[in-house]
């Protein structure tokens, strides 16, 4: 058993990104995801918040009030999101964006569903060649910590799109209490201001990011009010212009005139050409439940059904949550899922996905009759992806009044993304470039991947992990899930849901338990620290796995359906210090 200590203040380790990239294979799987200090799991809520009509569950309380407001006034699910989503690129940096992108699930009361992709793009100028260096070599530094390394936007698009399809108030009414946080500011909550201390050294190479997030380079301390005047002014743009606030303008020209500052490649023309994706969501069951998620580019929606499918012929419920043979029977479906997420799962605007093979239970059957109850399987590297996913991402859902559902998860890759704000616009740019595989054909034992489905292409979506999911059953809404954590996300969701279903825990209780997390290779069972005993760790290893323990993984901010009254039982992920669950 291996113990990796780690330091869970923030949303990854104090350790240089470069240092995380040398062993990010296996370190990006422990890492801790509050935004800064942790709240003991003994002092954790075990109950949910409940509410009568409505809900919204976020990583920043401040975010999800300013998404129940938007709920009080009579806006529908989808106008509470966008006012979340916006609220929270003021009140929660490392994650919450309008220079990244992400993906919205959407359940209307009639059981129809739909899904939105806002996933960033390559630029046109892009090339499968960008990320080497003057005599050929992989450069890290270009694919994740250069001005290359951002893709185009997508949040602001996206958001804008679910408004005009399926909004019901103004746009303005949604975007303002951003506008609002940012131009009068807000109290730095404790998570915050931890995590902002320890970007500092990080930010030094940006001046306007140190600007916008310190006190003339002094860290924020709990309880400062925090401005951001630029981000203000960008935020009221979008909110007079909607998406052209954002891609074009005075927002557009200040985006682009930072990437020729820095040697990146998106243009006025990238800016204009954006366009989010409406797709068909994922859909299956597990034991008589209706699971709707996101299809490819992310890959949650069909590793999470072909998971769910594999683990329905195996009674969970008698082995006991989190004993050995019930963590030994799900790393082993998670083993299966993970590796045909590697060789098949792309943007399906250039690849052919698999997508009715893979979630069939039929293929499921014979995945599961490869598992053998007592051994683990092996893992091999031939033609796999094992390129690694930046883990601060976040997620939030949303309950309205007449059952329509909104589950979002959104990212900027890094926490902070590539740490650019941009110049007089005030908003942080996203790293997402560095979820391609950089250089075609060369696969190393460190982690570093060549094959075709995620290589760099002109307007691309590169490859993701979120898993934005809401549940139903015999028409009825159950559940609204998602989390961030890479692809932890995808392993996080799964054990939400399964909690649920096969141990009929609460939704807190669902949130709060122990998780574990295997993607096939690095062939490794990461289990939250104090998340099983000694001896369950040794009948693993006594299988043939590999154990190690570390830090939290995912913040699945989280709403069940009460079968009886149908209220809105919210559950904030403690993991996250600075969440909330608010709901009337």
């Amino acid at each position: 058993m291996t113990h990796r200590p780690l330091n869970l203040m923030n949303r990854y380790p104090r350790v240089s990104i470069r240092a995380r990239a040398a062993a990010l294979p296996c370190l990006v799987l422990g890492i801790a995801l509050g935004a800064g200090a942790q709240v003991p799991r003994a002092s954790w809520p075990t109950e949910p918040v409940s509410a009568p009509r409505t809900m919204v569950v976020s990583a920043s309380r401040i975010a999800s009030e300013a998404g129940d407001r938007v709920l009080k006034s009579g806006g529908n699910a989808v106008d509470a999101a966008i006012a979340t989503g916006f609220a929270l690129a003021v009140t929660y940096p490392t994650a919450g964006n309008i220079g990244g992108g992400g993906f919205m699930v959407i359940r209307f009361p009639d059981g129809r569903a739909t899904t939105i992709d806002f996933r960033e793009k390559a630029p046109l100028a892009a090339n499968e060649k960008m990320f080497l260096d003057s005599a050929g070599n992989y450069s890290y530094e270009k694919h994740h910590e250069s001005h290359l390394a951002v893709g185009v936007p997508g949040t602001v698009a996206g958001l804008a799109y679910a408004h005009r399809k399926y909004g019901a108030k103004p746009w303005r009414t949604l975007v303002d209490p951003a506008v609002k946080l940012a131009r009068d500011g807000f109290a730095a909550p404790a998570g915050l201001a931890q995590s902002l201390a320890g970007e500092m050294a990080r930010f030094q190479k940006y001046p306007a990011t140190v600007a916008a997030y310190s006190k003339n380079g002094t860290p924020y301390a709990a309880g400062d009010t925090v401005r951001l005047p630029d981000l203000a002014r960008t935020l009221d743009r979008i909110a007079r212009q909607g998406r052209a606030g954002f891609y074009a303008g005075e927002t557009a020209r200040l985006l682009v005139a930072e990437m020729q500052r820095g040697g990146g490649i998106i243009t006025l023309q990238d800016l204009a050409r954006y366009a989010p994706v409406e797709r068909v969501p994922v859909r299956g069951t597990y034991r008589g439940y209706d699971i709707i998620s996101m299809p490819p580019p992310s890959s949650g929606g069909i590793a999470l059904v072909e998971m769910l499918n594999i683990m329905e012929g195996a009674d969970l419920k008698a082995m006991g949550p989190n004993s050995a043979a019930h963590i030994h029977y799900e790393t082993e479906a998670m083993r299966r899922a993970f590796r045909d997420r590697a060789r098949w799962v792309g943007d399906p605007d250039f690849n052919r996905v698999p997508v009715a093979r893979l979630t069939s239970k039929s293929y499921a059957a014979a995945q599961r009759a490869s598992i053998d109850a007592q051994h683990a399987s092996a893992s091999a590297p031939a033609d796999v992806d094992v390129t690694s996913e930046g883990v601060h991402t976040t997620h939030y859902s949303v309950v309205d009044a007449s059952g329509m559902a909104v589950s979002v998860t959104y990212t900027l890759e890094y926490g902070y993304g590539s740490a650019i704000v941009v110049p007089g616009a005030g908003f942080l740019l996203n790293n997402e470039m560095g979820d391609f595989n950089p250089q075609r054909g060369v696969t190393t034992d460190q982690g570093q991947i060549g094959t075709e489905p995620n290589l760099v292409r002109p307007q691309q979506r590169m490859l993701s992990s979120m898993t934005p999911t809401i549940i139903a059953r015999d028409g009825r809404l159950v559940a609204v899930v998602g989390s961030p954590g890479g692809r932890t996300i995808i392993n996080t969701v799964l054990q939400v849901v399964s909690n649920v279903i096969d141990f009929d825990m609460n939704i807190q209780q669902a949130v709060n338990a122990a998780r574990i997390h295997h993607q096939w290779l690095p062939d490794v069972i990461e289990i939250e620290e104090q998340g099983v005993s000694a001896d369950v760790v040794r009948q693993l290893e006594v299988m043939g796995h590999r154990v190690t323990l570390g830090g939290e993984q995912g913040t699945a901010h989280s709403i069940l359906i009460d079968r009886r009254t149908r209220a809105r039982l919210g559950a904030a992920d403690p993991r996250d210090p600075d969440s909330g669950a608010v709901g009337h």
